[in-house]
């Protein structure tokens, strides 16, 4: 018997959390795994076990069914191996959000727009640069290869870092709390086909966001365009144009979400407050105030 109203038992409630638990585990790992590799086998591989038993028992395919079931079994294991650069990505996700590391980050207000001048001076000047933004998952296992920093951001300075002949132009540079961290560090490269036309800075680029949550900003010498990879996946903006300057100041609030005071967040909601109510007011009210006036 239930001391719960309306005849909820426990066996119910238990049911009920371990849906939960189960959904957003799913959708976690689905999330960390979006655009990936990996999910697109995961797909092919949920289409194939629910194929399975209509070839089994609507078509009386059972040979076809075994050597599925086979194929699924080992394309399981292989997996593991084929895809550990996502798996160790997600699990170091799910490691990130569960023990998130305090790294007391106060970003400065109007840093994604010092940033964006700075990589657009880089490209207007064809200066090659590789710029790790850190997220959730920390880059400090990548830094031990560069030199520290810890100097705030501006077109000068990176200028000065990232030109040659001087010692840390090569190599990458990690930026936590709206701070550049740490210059010439290494960054593991792709090695997927479908990069051979991209040099090694865009393949360095590459191989970290396929590792880490990271936003990664390539800007190449070459031709002076501004890159972007996040994900494993890269987007090329050519030219410092108004629509990839938008299109990186996107990435960059993305990437270093500002953080408000209380006082600052409770004056913006009066204010979006205020906004809706003289919005919603009724026309008749304000011909009234009109008249009265």
């Amino acid at each position: 018997m239930s001391n719960l109203p309306f005849d909820i038992t426990w066996a119910q409630i238990n049911d009920v959390l371990q849906i939960a638990i189960l959904y957003f585990v799913f959708y976690g790992i689905l999330k960390a795994m979006r655009g990936s590799r990996f999910l697109q086998l995961l797909v092919g591989v949920i289409i194939l076990m629910a194929a399975l038993p209509v070839f089994t028992y609507l078509f009386h395919f059972d040979v076809l069914a075994q050597i599925i079931k086979w194929v699924l079994i080992y394309l399981a294991i292989s997996s593991v191996v084929i895809f550990q650069p996502e798996i160790r990505r997600a699990l170091a996700t799910i490691g990130a959000v569960l023990f998130p590391e305090d790294r007391r980050r106060h970003y400065v207000r109007g840093t994604p727009e010092l940033f964006a001048d700075c990589i657009f001076t880089l490209a207007e000047s064809r200066i090659g640069a590789l710029l790790a933004f850190e997220r959730a998952i920390s880059l400090r296992g990548f830094e031990t290869s560069g030199v520290a920093i810890e100097a705030l951001p501006s077109p000068e300075l990176m200028v000065t870092i990232f030109t040659e002949p001087m010692p840390l132009h090569d190599g990458g540079m990690v930026v936590r709390g709206g701070r550049l961290a740490t210059a010439h560090c290494l960054f593991p490269v792709s090695s997927r086909g479908d990069l051979s036309s991209f040099g090694m800075r865009h393949r360095a680029a590459v191989g970290l966001s396929e590792e880490t949550d990271a936003l990664v900003v390539v800007v190449s010498e070459e031709t002076g365009s501004v890159s972007t990879a996040y994900n494993g996946r890269i987007t090329r903006y050519p030219g410092n144009t108004p629509e990839a300057r938008e299109a990186i100041m996107r990435w960059l609030r993305k990437a270093m979400p500002q953080k408000k005071s209380v006082l600052e967040a409770f004056g913006e909601w009066l204010r979006r407050r205020k906004e809706s109510v003289l919005k919603h007011r009724p026309a008749t009210q304000s011909a009234t105030e009109k008249e009265s006036a």
